[in-house]
């Protein structure tokens, strides 16, 4: 396993109750970073800060299809620290039906998660992350978003505006010391 040095760095993880968000977590803090992890679910958060009992972990109760949440949020947590990491990581599948069958209400329930939910966090911490010359962003995407999942055409969809818009914020901040990448 490569071991990476985090001391000093403050990471935010979405969808960090559980999975892959949580597991994430307790690497981060084994690599010496302090981690907050974001998620809908309050009790999955006291869950989570309870089974790794850490001093570097905190949490937010956050839902990242809320812009103005996580704008308030953020302006919190960089009143205190910089924001130097960011996973985003929360997501939903939702049903998996036939398009033309899909419900128009989760459609857009998915696409809000998985794709503005993406967007919400980046708009939100890129300028602390300017401000400060320094960044990671890692957005969780999946093979879906670049092949499509038949009866999964919202889920698709957000995880393949999560793949553009990476590629585009990439470029837009490939001269600021902040690199952005998915995983998929």
């Amino acid at each position: 396993m490569n071991k990476f040095d985090l001391k000093g760095r403050t990471a935010v993880i979405t969808g960090g109750g559980q999975g892959f968000g949580l597991d994430i977590a307790k690497r981060f803090i084994d690599f010496g970073a302090k981690v907050i992890i974001w998620d809908i679910d309050e009790e999955l958060l006291k869950l989570a800060t309870e089974e790794v009992n850490s001093k570097d972990l905190s949490y937010n109760l956050v839902d990242v299809s809320n812009s103005k949440l996580i704008e308030q949020t953020v302006s919190e947590i960089i009143s205190k620290t910089n924001i130097d990491i960011l996973i985003n990581n929360a997501g939903i599948t939702g049903p998996t039906t036939p398009l033309w069958e899909y419900d128009v209400e989760m459609w857009n329930k998915i696409v809000q998660i998985n794709l503005m939910g993406t967007f919400n966090c980046c708009r939100a911490i890129v300028p602390n992350m300017i401000k400060n010359n320094y960044g990671r962003i890692v957005n969780v995407a999946s093979v879906a978003g670049k092949d499509g999942n038949a009866n999964a055409s919202a889920y698709s969809s957000g995880k393949a505006g999560a793949i553009a818009l990476t590629k585009s914020l990439g470029k837009e901040l490939a001269d600021k010391n902040i690199a952005v990448n998915a995983v998929t």
